[in-house]
């Protein structure tokens, strides 16, 4: 555990967990733009700026960097026996498990009712309008968010 003393000068803004947490989010995120920019080279400004900025699913997991950096950088300052250490570890783990588990199998299940959808619209002359396919994460691409949040987490705790 470190002994670290907080000046009334200090800032929530300059405070490491709070920049590890910020970066690893923004960086994961503009990695995943960079990524669909190379994978998709008709995107647009706009749609490149979408993806940096709010969409979700994909590589790597914005949400499980960020959450990896958060108890990296606890671990690391206030020690793993902590409890705040503990809070913020399961936390993680629930993020984790949500970005592979829940919001992908949510995803797959859109996907069929918009198929379903479709044809049904097809068939029957119906308007559709369909549900958002939000696919969630396979575990190479959390795996890749954790790694970038705790290296960023260690790099702006220990450097």
């Amino acid at each position: 555990m470190t002994d670290r003393v907080h000046l009334a000068g200090d800032s929530f803004f300059s405070s490491p967990v709070f920049l590890a947490a910020i970066s690893s989010l923004l960086l994961a995120q503009f990695i995943k733009a960079l990524i669909n920019l190379f994978r998709w080279r008709d995107l647009s400004l706009r749609e490149t700026l979408v993806t940096f900025m709010w969409k979700t699913g994909g590589m790597p997991s914005s949400h499980s960097s960020l959450a990896v950096s958060i108890a990296t950088s606890i671990g690391i300052l206030d020690g793993t026996n902590s409890n705040v250490f503990v809070l913020a570890l399961f936390f993680a783990l629930v993020v984790v498990r949500d970005a592979m588990g829940v919001r992908h199998s949510s995803g797959l299940q859109a996907r069929a009712l918009n198929a379903l959808g479709r044809r049904f619209a097809t068939r029957f002359g119906e308007p559709f309008t369909p549900v958002k396919e939000v696919m969630g994460h396979n575990p190479a691409q959390v795996v890749v968010g954790a790694v970038l949040g705790f290296f960023i987490a260690v790099a702006f705790c220990t450097l």
